[in-house]
This record gives C-alpha cells, sequence and structure tokens, in this order.
C-alpha cells in the first residue's frame, strides 16, 4: 500500500472515529438544552441544520443537485418520507435522552442492523444465509426477554431501529450525498418547524427567547450537533472499506449505552443484561458473517487467472 493511500485510510479512519464518536456522545448534549421540551428541540434541530448545511453548500458552491431533484418528483416524494421518518427518529431519541431512557435509546442503534436485515428479507426478498437467520431469530428472542425484563414492548428502541432502517432504505433509493440530502430534508421540514417556532414565541412559551444568550446559543448549535457528524462520516465513507465502517457503527451505540450505565446511572436489572446479551450475540453473529464474506469475496477476485496481453499491446503509447 502506498504512502498516499495509507494517509487517506488513516484520514477515513480518523473521521469515521469523530463521526461515530460524536453520535455515541450525544446523549450529554440533549439535557444541556432544558427547559426546552423534546418538541421545541427537534424544530430547532430541523431549523438549525437547514442553515448550517445551507452555509456549507454555498461555500463549495455545490447546487446542481438541488435543480435536478425539483425535476424529479419521484425522487422528491422520497425524500419528503425520508424527512418524515428521520423527524420521528429525531423525536423519539430526543425525548428518550431527556426523560431517562438513554440505554432502551441505545438499544435501538443495536438491533437496527437485525432490522434492517429483516426488512431486506420482507419487503427487497433478498435470500439470507444461515448465519444471518440465526441473528435474526436471536435478535427476536432478545427482544422478547426484554419486554418481559421491561413489562412492556421496547418500544422506544423499535421506533428508532424501524424509522432508522426505513431511513436508510428510502436514502438508497433517492442516491443523494450526505449534505445534500440533509439539506433536502430540512427543507422540507423547515416551514413546519419555524411555524412551530413562531407559535411558541407568539404564545411565550418559547424558550429561545426567555432563557438567555447562552440557552439560545445552544439551541442553534443543534445545526452543528446534526451536520458534523454527517461531513465526517461522508469523509470516511470515500476512504475506508465498507466492511470497517459496519464494525465501526456499533462504537456509537457502545459509546450510549455506557453513558446510560456509567453517567446516567439508569437501572439494569438481570433480565435486561440477559436482553443485551443476546443482542450483542446476534451482532457478533453478523459481523461474524460479514467478514468472513468479504474474506471469501477478496480470495475470489486475487484467485482469477490474469490473461496475458500480446507483446505487440503491452507496449505503452
Amino acid at each position: 500500500m502506498s504512502g498516499k493511500s495509507q494517509g487517506e485510510r488513516r484520514t477515513g479512519l480518523l473521521n469515521g472515529f469523530a463521526a461515530y464518536g460524536m453520535w455515541g456522545l450525544v446523549p450529554l448534549f440533549w439535557p444541556l438544552l432544558k427547559p426546552a421540551g423534546a418538541v421545541e428541540i427537534l424544530a430547532h434541530r430541523m431549523t438549525w441544520s437547514l442553515v448550517f448545511v445551507a452555509v456549507a453548500l454555498a461555500f463549495v458552491r455545490r447546487w446542481a443537485w438541488a435543480g435536478e431533484l425539483i425535476r424529479q418528483p419521484r425522487r422528491l416524494a422520497l425524500v419528503a418520507v425520508a424527512a418524515a421518518v428521520i423527524t420521528v427518529n429525531w423525536g423519539v431519541y430526543i425525548w428518550s435522552v431527556n426523560s431517562g431512557h438513554v440505554v432502551e435509546a441505545s438499544l435501538g442503534y443495536f438491533i437496527n442492523p437485525l432490522v434492517t436485515i429483516a426488512m431486506g428479507v420482507l419487503l427487497l426478498k433478498e435470500r439470507l444465509r444461515p448465519v444471518q437467520w440465526a441473528a435474526v431469530g436471536v435478535g427476536f428472542a432478545a427482544v422478547i426477554v426484554l419486554t418481559v425484563g421491561y413489562g412492556r414492548p421496547p418500544w422506544i428502541s423499535l421506533t428508532l431501529a424501524f424509522s432508522f432502517a426505513t431511513y436508510g432504505l428510502v436514502k438508497k433509493k433517492v442516491n443523494l450525498g450526505g449534505i445534500e440530502s440533509l439539506a433536502a430534508e430540512t427543507a422540507i421540514q423547515f416551514l413546519p418547524a419555524a411555524g412551530y417556532l413562531v407559535w411558541l414565541t407568539a404564545h411565550g412559551e418559547s424558550t429561545f427567547t426567555s432563557q438567555g444568550a447562552g440557552h439560545a446559543a445552544l439551541l442553534a448549535a443543534t445545526g452543528v450537533v446534526t451536520a458534523l457528524p454527517l461531513v465526517c462520516f461522508g469523509a470516511a465513507a470515500i476512504r475506508v472499506p465498507l466492511s470497517t465502517l459496519g464494525l465501526l457503527q456499533y462504537l456509537a451505540p457502545v459509546f450510549q449505552f455506557l453513558l446510560g450505565v456509567l453517567y446516567f446511572h439508569e437501572a439494569m436489572p438481570a433480565e435486561r443484561w440477559a436482553g443485551f446479551a443476546l443482542v450483542w450475540l446476534a451482532l457478533t453473529l453478523l459481523t461474524a458473517d460479514a467478514w468472513r464474506s468479504a474474506r471469501r469475496s477478496r480470495l475470489a477476485e486475487f484467485s482469477v487467472p490474469r490473461v496475458e496481453k500480446p507483446v505487440s499491446a503491452a507496449v505503452d503509447v
């Protein structure tokens, strides 16, 4: 591997760690925005995210995609679906963190890969390998154990997992870059979000205007908190293999889980540990299978016999 490619890979890994690290530590940020409620925080996140990405796109002068998107109603409709689904995901996540459910929220992102696989089977008619079937089965058993442990289905985890899996599926069909996609989605979210914030202000219920400059600055920073990890993720995605990104994705829920247990001191009775242990077993099976499959593909690629070129064709022009 050349020095340049090693440097690119190192840059990609650093950006990947930064992206998933920020996503993993974000539960520390949302409580700072109290006394704002989850819906007000969500509205600010939508509004300021658009401001941030618009400035970024203006800086790099990348607007051609917007005109193309407007002329394609089907893609625009898919962006609207993505915006609606990620709104649910953001709202539930903010509420869960600020209501003392960080551990259950982290579970949502642990089981997200299993939900993605299940949706691939049900919606895209994909065929699974035996180990993948085993992982999905273990994940389903984990949900049952956790339902018994919580005394109810872990609806926060399931909502986060299904909404994010749906979001990923829709984004794959839209096929837009990370910043462009966020700009399009937040542009759709902007009017209802801004309208809600105006309504709050008119009724004297806006914390943005009543809690001082520091609080207002923190609410405005939701745009940076949303967009910056995405920028780092985009830088990582073009520099490191997909298998590496697949492993890095577990950093975020691991950090969130540790914060929930060690920092927020959320309860973890035995049955909850058992449920999480089953989820981690399922993810271990998935990761090992993906790693084995990627290694087999690489070996098959290298074992393809080379076709010798004719002597006359080997002359440099």
